[in-house]
């Protein structure tokens, strides 16, 4: 594709405006894109293309965008947007339009360059980030694009792939070029985790629930759509979260399960048409306890149509509740009230967790440039892991619910 013609004045300008005049800014390269001046990421940063956008308010990429945008991640600096469905076949529609109202905003107010596939973009200019953040079964494809595109990281959205097989290849082919691969897997830096987990550890014998809630409405209608949105399923879409966490700090693998117990009065099954009519079967809640056998015990709880409160719970021996932390607490919910006021219509789960995505993405990036582990991020190995108990689980509990 052709982007229009933007002076080097006019984009330092832009980018000077939006971000920040620092003598490091004045000191900026550039580079040419199809006739176009484009900023290189700043000394510090790595130049991040964010790979499925998706549409404005409703999308996870478009979140991240605008989190990068206004400057929340220090250590990247969002350089491109490759989104094929809305700058191709999906441009006419009303969906489409809002994405070409907020391309023409990050273009104009910050010089972010556009491009429907990462085969548009010139080679690397500074240590390149990916953050795919595409439909699920594109991933496979999107990360062997950034791979031969010249990418040194790659922070990959939940959960990596459709199947355990796809997202292992995937791991072997990053593995084989050199390339890392961080999952944003933003609940295992979450404070609720971090505060339940701490404070569990000071309690014998203690047990921990993590409960998860969208809120979605409680109608066919509503919960069809999201069905069909999120085709992979409940336990490798919204749950995944909590499944990463399981594998990540409870040994919690498919070789170590011991037991699986289905609270089978909380939890629920159903079948729902789509918006296209097609009939998609799925969890709408579930609620589970896994034994290891190593001796570890740790349960999860989630309902699409539970609200937008996700928070943590630990019991003593006795079954008796002794402590509860949520996300957000009462420090963040002001935070939240703002960014509900700022962006009226968008996803409320993205203020929820608005801080953990920051963490996430600045850490990976930062990683990117000095080389430094990423504390407390996923890798892919956890995020295989989380996909085989996924698959482990989900005919488990079709038998429990049927």
């Amino acid at each position: 594709m052709k982007f229009a013609a933007i002076s080097i004045t006019m984009l330092s300008f832009t980018r000077s405006t939006a971000f920040h005049t620092s003598k490091a800014f004045l000191r900026t390269n550039f580079r040419t894109v199809s006739n176009t001046a484009v900023r290189f990421a700043e000394e510090g940063q790595a130049e991040v293309i964010l790979v499925g956008c998706g549409a404005p308010n409703r999308g996870m990429g478009w979140y991240h965008a605008v989190q990068m945008l206004e400057k929340k991640c220090p250590s990247a600096s969002l350089d491109f947007v490759v989104e094929p469905w809305f700058m191709g076949d999906g441009a006419d529609s009303p969906a489409g339009q809002d994405f070409k109202e907020f391309q023409t905003e990050a273009e104009s107010k910050y010089g972010t360059k556009f491009a429907k596939s990462l085969q548009e973009l010139p080679p690397p200019a500074a240590p390149r980030l990916a953050l795919i953040s595409g439909r699920t079964a594109d991933n496979p494809k999107l990360l062997s694009e950034a791979i031969a595109h010249g990418c040194k990281c790659v922070y990959l959205e939940k959960p990596g792939a459709p199947t355990v097989k796809e997202l292992e290849a995937m791991s072997a082919e990053a593995k084989q070029a050199g390339v890392e691969v961080l999952m944003g897997y933003n609940k295992n830096v979450a404070k609720y985790v971090r505060k339940a987990r701490e404070f569990a550890a000071t309690v014998p014998g203690s047990h921990v629930t993590f409960v998860t809630n969208n809120a979605y409405e409680n109608t066919p209608e509503s919960l069809g759509e999201c069905f069909e949105r999120n085709s992979e399923g409940m336990l490798k879409n919204m749950a995944i979260h909590e499944l990463a966490l399981l594998a990540s700090f409870y040994d919690v693998s498919v070789d170590n399960i011991a037991e699986v117990i289905v609270d089978k009065d909380f939890s629920s099954m159903q079948t729902l048409k789509g918006p296209s009519g097609k009939a998609f079967t799925d969890f709408d809640k579930v609620k589970f306890t896994i034994k290891t056998k190593n001796g570890n015990e740790v349960s999860v709880q989630t309902d699409r149509c539970g609200g937008t409160d996700s928070y943590a719970v630990v019991t003593d021996k006795s079954g008796k509740e002794v402590f509860r932390y949520y996300m957000p607490d009462d420090e963040d919910k002001k935070h939240v009230e703002q960014l509900q006021a700022k962006y009226p219509t968008a996803m409320p789960y993205f203020f929820t967790q608005d801080p953990d995505y920051i963490t996430v993405k600045e850490r990976v990036a930062k990683h990117t440039v000095d080389g430094k582990p990423a504390e407390g991020i996923a890798t892919i190995e956890i995020a295989v892991e989380a996909l085989k108990i996924a698959e482990y689980l989900v005919p488990i509990f079709q038998k429990e619910l049927a």
